[in-house]
């Protein structure tokens, strides 16, 4: 007799905001009027090749800086934690604590490139306007770069099982995941502005 196991799992949290059709509009006209007037951001931006506008190089500290954003983090919390459970962390009587927020505007065209979220511990993305079309965020299988002289895949394969996994976000989403989790945005399509708001937690006693 044999059995087949699965270890190591690699999870991703995901809520819909319902009712969400007021905050969604308060964030966006937020988000409009930062990638407006935030001049640092969109240098930086200009800089680094950074299609649309993101505040993350100038503010990622909205939750201190404007209340809807502070809204936010608020709701995100009771997620936040209840993620951390579902890892099963010992965390010692803290708690996970916002420690960055930042919002993204990606124009028609605009991608994000592979990448991580270093020192924090839960990392995510709420979803404000996500036009027809959009695309995805992507997660990729954390062992990848390990697998060496492993044969590809079957296009067949179960989604759990392969090496790009997609989720497609609509407005009022929140997705989170564990920092350490590479991902990317692939091309908008979209003839329009994908917004978004990401942020980072840390395991804190506030």
């Amino acid at each position: 007799m044999a059995t087949i196991q699965s270890f190591f799992p690699t999870l991703v949290y995901r809520a819909e905001f319902a009712n969400a059709a007021k905050l969604n509009r308060d964030l966006e006209m937020a988000a409009q009027s930062l990638s407006r007037d935030d001049i640092a951001g969109l240098r930086w931006c200009e800089k680094h090749g950074y299609p649309g506008y993101t505040s993350y190089a100038s503010l990622d500290d909205l939750s201190w800086r404007i209340p809807i954003f502070k809204k936010l983090e608020r709701l995100i919390d009771k997620h936040a934690l209840a993620f951390a459970k579902a890892l099963h962390w010992d965390i010692r009587g803290g708690k996970p604590i916002c420690d960055s927020m930042w919002v993204n505007v990606m124009p028609e065209g605009g991608s994000h490139t592979s990448h991580i979220h270093p020192n924090s511990v839960i990392s995510g993305t709420y979803y404000v306007t996500v036009p027809e079309g959009a695309g995805p965020i992507v997660y990729e299988d954390p062992r990848l770069a390990l697998m060496m002289a492993a044969p590809p895949r079957k296009g067949t394969t179960p989604r759990g099982m392969r090496g790009h996994v997609s989720e497609t976000p609509r407005p009022g989403s929140l997705l989170l995941w564990e920092s350490w989790l590479r991902h990317e945005v692939p091309l908008n399509k979209a003839e329009g502005e994908r917004i978004s708001v990401s942020f980072n937690y840390v395991i804190g006693s506030r």
